[in-house]
């Protein structure tokens, strides 16, 4: 008896490891143009600590209380992320390090349950503070117009996958195929060139989204979608503008408030106290822009409904937070129901994204022959009477000087319609010739 309670009492005074209070259910990873970001997904919300070492570059992850749950591994390495290592601290804490290829910045923030999200850490590593970009286009001037530029962003992305059809498909797949082969169409237009938002699987934030094409001197910004309901049977495509009042349906209302909701999605920090302001000048300045979208709006939509179905025969009106630039005009094209059987085996099919890529293109084509913004080629070709440029295949022994004489254009505008930076040509291609220049 004297030797079972003296067990008891060894036992009670035994240092029985804690149970972690929180559970690292999964770990993400996605590389994006502007850096990485990771996602932890957690059980509840985690005290955490992040720091750098350096020699070699490391970024540093202590989550207090926490454990990785079973089955649960880190993911692959990618962009300036070498490799990820992680294991238990002082008993009751979980340390990742996150091995670099070059010194990044770290940033983190804890996200509340969203969708189908629930508690998550994130963590951006961003890479130094890079000069501004310079402006994909350059100011025109009276002998050298320049293209129109259309920015073309694909919704979603990352760890935001949209809208979800009943088959498993994914919009943020979908979409930025579409836009894609969008840009790839208006790129083959004269006159005007493609500048892809997102061109790839990782996340963006709405406001970034708008900032791109603004820095871009974008002369129109069209955000693609695919629309997603509870209810299979609602289809059609539709095309929306920015409403600085009310929205024109429940529907759109619904729509937008659900897009609106990506960034508490893909996880957006509340530190850039400057979003507030900036979303109130924007408000102040937005109606500038309103008219012109509206009406690149209803040019789109109707040469959509002449390969596809639409759910509303009128440009739709909601307040979609990416539509909200100044300075841009702006539409958001849904190319269809993603939630309807039949609709998603379209959105999957390349020959539909074809149709539907050249029916906006055709949309575009439409407003801007009729309001060519200024110093562009085609209010140029506008100014002098020409219509679309006429075609010309390259044939064996042409030179692009003898080509210009022959049509009475100037050289430099041959390379500037077709995108040339020197005079070389291949037999058998397709040069862009302005009428009436």
């Amino acid at each position: 008896m004297r030797n079972a309670l003296f067990l008891l009492t060894f036992l009670v005074a035994l240092p029985f490891p804690a149970v972690a209070d929180v559970a690292v259910q999964g770990v993400r990873l996605w590389e994006g143009p502007d850096g990485t970001r990771i996602v932890f997904d957690l059980s509840a919300p985690v005290t955490h600590k992040v720091f750098t070492l350096e020699n070699p570059d490391r970024v540093v992850v202590d989550l207090a209380d926490a454990s990785l749950a079973a089955n649960v591994s880190m993911p692959a390495a990618g962009g300036k992320v070498a490799q990820i290592r992680s294991a238990p601290r002082d008993g009751n804490d979980l340390r990742v390090v996150f091995d670099l290829t070059a010194k990044l910045k770290p940033k983190s923030f804890l996200v509340k349950p969203e969708g189908q999200y629930g508690h998550r850490l994130v963590l951006d590593l961003e890479g130094e503070a890079k000069e501004a970009a310079a402006p994909l286009r350059s100011a025109p001037t009276p002998d050298s117009p320049r293209e129109l530029l259309v920015a073309i962003d694909a919704g979603h992305g990352g760890e935001d996958p949209g809208a979800l059809g009943r088959n498993g498909t994914r919009e943020k797949d979908v979409v930025l195929k579409i836009a894609r082969e969008l840009a790839r169409q208006i790129d083959a237009e004269p006159g005007m060139r493609a500048v892809l938002i997102r061109d790839g699987d990782y996340f963006l934030k709405l406001a970034d989204r708008r900032e791109k094409a603004r820095k871009a001197r974008a002369d129109m910004f069209i955000s693609v979608h695919a629309d997603g309901f509870h209810d299979p049977r609602p289809q059609g495509a539709s095309v929306y503008a920015l409403s600085t009042r009310g929205a024109t349906s429940e529907a759109a209302r619904i729509l937008a408030e659900r897009e609106n909701a990506s960034d508490l999605v893909g996880g957006v920090s509340l530190a850039d106290k400057d979003d507030l302001l900036a979303s109130v000048l924007v408000d102040l300045s937005q109606t500038a822009t309103l008219s012109a979208s509206l009406n690149v709006g209803a040019h789109v939509l109707d040469a959509i409904s002449t390969v596809t179905k639409v759910h509303q025969r009128r440009v739709q009106q909601a307040g979609f937070m990416v539509l909200k630039s100044p300075d841009v005009p702006s539409i958001l094209v849904e190319t269809g129901f993603i939630s309807n059987p039949q609709e998603e085996r379209k959105l999957k099919d390349p020959a539909y994204h074809r149709e539907l890529a050249s029916s906006v293109v055709a949309g575009l084509r439409a407003y801007f022959y009729d309001n060519p913004p200024p110093g562009t080629l085609i209010a140029a070709w506008q100014g002098r009477g020409g219509a679309a440029p006429r075609e010309h295949a390259v044939r064996r022994g042409e030179t692009l000087s003898g080509i210009a004489r022959q049509y009475k254009v100037s050289l430099q505008t041959l390379r500037q319609v077709n995108g040339k930076s020197d005079d070389s040509l291949r037999v058998g291609e397709t040069l862009f010739i302005p009428v009436g220049s």
